[in-house]
């Protein structure tokens, strides 16, 4: 069973996010000794935009890849320098470009030929000109759930690879934007390097077309979605960043000025976050024991949106094992947090960890059924 320090938990409501600051210190530190020279590693916040941790992820100097206004405004707030922010996503509003303009950030990852018109008009207005790469879309199958794949011709994200010169002769002819690259991101939760190899053969074959049509760039990003061992965390508590970022270094010849980015999020932040909860009831049921748990859909999304596996124990009790299912007490059938889960003997009171839940956890909380959003502990 895995060591928690429950006598920090006395009296803290339930439930809330217990974060291990030492292991994402191990882990950070991790990512800052193998990354490739030449690159910058930008954190995806969508992850955890928790204040206290992003102050220590800028503290050790990453940079931060945003998807909305708010994500930017908070990003400079905590230490994050604007040269090393980038700036994704399909539906950004005038408002939040505006910001990034103003702002003076590294780079728009732009999806569509809409949005760069839009962005040339803005800056134009501003008197500025905007960075931006092209991300595109280049038909990749990461092999990871439907919702988080994300560069397969039928997702919503990206430019068609066909599209791609296209766009890049109608950048050349807007006065207020700089193309400085090109932008990827296949999908999350990967945990297999073939798909990365495949991006590096794509990657390749496009450096090759761009010098043959004498079309200078500075900016290679390979986007993020590195996956973390939710089955066994204790064994696997900080990701192999040393073999996911070598595929790149190996496989993609950087020309003279140009720098590799990377937008990890949840390999950064999923195994030092723990969804902490009481048990509130043991029911019997005709064929299965339910602990009905405080915690619920409304403060751990995964498992009810992706069908997601969490490792959860009952760090109060070191007794015999029963199969449970664990539930929650929102008013919905999906909120279940597993099924047939082996549990130490479960009663009224205890502690129930879920585990792998700094990514995608509290970020995702909602105050669906007029519930609080989670607390949060921090283990320094």
């Amino acid at each position: 069973m895995s060591h928690f320090p429950i006598e920090q938990f006395e009296g803290v409501a339930t439930p809330f996010y217990y974060y291990d600051v030492a292991l994402l210190r191990r882990t950070l530190d991790s990512v800052c000794a193998t990354r490739p020279a030449d690159s910058i590693v930008h954190y995806a916040l969508k992850a955890n935009s928790n204040p206290r941790l992003l102050r220590m992820i800028a503290h050790a100097g990453l940079g931060a890849d945003c998807v909305s206004g708010g994500e930017i405004a908070i990003a400079v707030e905590c230490g994050f320098e604007p040269r090393k922010i980038v700036y994704s996503g399909v539906g950004k509003t005038d408002d939040e470009i505006r910001l990034a303009l103003s702002v003076g950030i590294d780079c728009f990852n732009v999806e569509s030929l809409a949005e760069l018109e839009v962005i040339n008009a803005l800056a134009g207005d501003m008197g500025k000109t905007a960075p931006v790469a092209i991300r595109v879309n280049p038909h990749i199958d990461a092999h990871t759930h439907h919702y988080i794949t994300t560069g397969l011709s039928e997702n919503k994200f990206g430019i068609d690879i066909s599209q791609l010169f296209d766009v890049i002769g109608q950048i050349h002819r807007m006065a207020n934007v700089r193309f400085r690259g090109l932008h990827f991101h296949i999908g999350s939760q990967i945990t297999s390097m073939q798909p990365y190899e495949q991006l590096c053969s794509t990657i390749a074959q496009l450096q090759a077309e761009l010098d043959a049509r004498g079309i200078d760039i500075d900016y290679i990003n390979v986007g993020g979605g590195l996956g973390v061992n939710y089955e066994a965390p204790d064994e696997h508590l900080i990701p192999d960043f040393g073999a996911y970022f070598s595929v790149f270094e190996r496989n993609i010849h950087l020309r003279k000025g140009q720098t590799l980015h990377f937008e990890p999020g949840r390999s950064i932040v999923c195994q030092c976050g723990t969804l902490i909860s009481r048990v509130l009831y043991v029911k019997a049921g005709l064929n299965k024991k339910f602990a009905i748990v405080d915690a619920g859909m409304t403060d751990l999304m995964r498992p009810a949106l992706y069908q997601a596996l969490h490792k959860i124990e009952n760090i109060t009790s070191q007794s015999a094992l029963y199969a449970y299912d664990v539930v929650g007490p929102i008013c919905e059938s999906s909120d279940s947090f597993g099924s047939d889960v082996m549990l130490c003997e479960a009663h009224r009171g205890d502690y129930i960890a879920i585990r792998s839940a700094g990514a995608y956890g509290e970020s995702m909380a909602s105050r669906y059924n007029s519930r609080h959003l989670p607390g949060v502990l921090l283990s320094e």
